[in-house]
């Protein structure tokens, strides 16, 4: 089944990709690894979802954030690669959670993100990964990940 057959099936919808905000690529190609630059929380209307988990924020609502960002990086990746069918693997994840500096959680709030990828690539979604908090993050939003993908030959 294809990757966009089994989004489908979820009943899941990706947001538009959002443009660069900045100098740099979405995704850079080298070899058969994709580097995804910091993807933000973009909903389907294609606003962010912003506030700091431990505030504004519940650690649930920071998951569901976490989450949105998956799609949001599937998103991106979609638009750069042409298909997610090219996706073999995850195999490094990065997520920031703007969190008050008394929240300690920040893995619970990342597993938003690589629950949805094992949902989709099972155990190639399962990826080595580093959750930390911040004291903010661009425009506020309340979470951003970057990541590391093996594509198909």
């Amino acid at each position: 089944m294809s990757v966009e057959a089994k989004l489908e099936e979820m009943g899941l919808v990706l947001p538009p990709a959002p443009a660069p905000a900045g100098t740099y690529s979405p995704v850079v190609v080298l070899d058969s690894l994709a580097y995804v630059s910091g993807q933000g929380p973009v909903t389907a209307d294609g606003t962010y979802l912003t506030g700091r988990v431990g505030e504004d924020l519940t650690e649930e609502q920071g998951v569901a954030a976490a989450r949105t960002v998956g799609l949001t990086m599937l998103a991106t990746l979609k638009a750069q690669l042409g298909s997610l069918d090219r996706v073999k693997r995850i195999i490094k994840v990065l997520g920031m959670v703007n969190s008050t500096s008394d929240f300690q959680n920040h893995p619970a709030v990342i597993n938003g993100f690589s629950n949805l990828m094992v949902e989709i690539w099972g155990e190639d979604g399962r990826a080595a990964r580093s959750a930390v908090g911040m004291g903010s993050l661009p425009g506020n939003i309340a979470v951003e990940i970057e990541a590391i993908v093996l594509l198909q030959d």
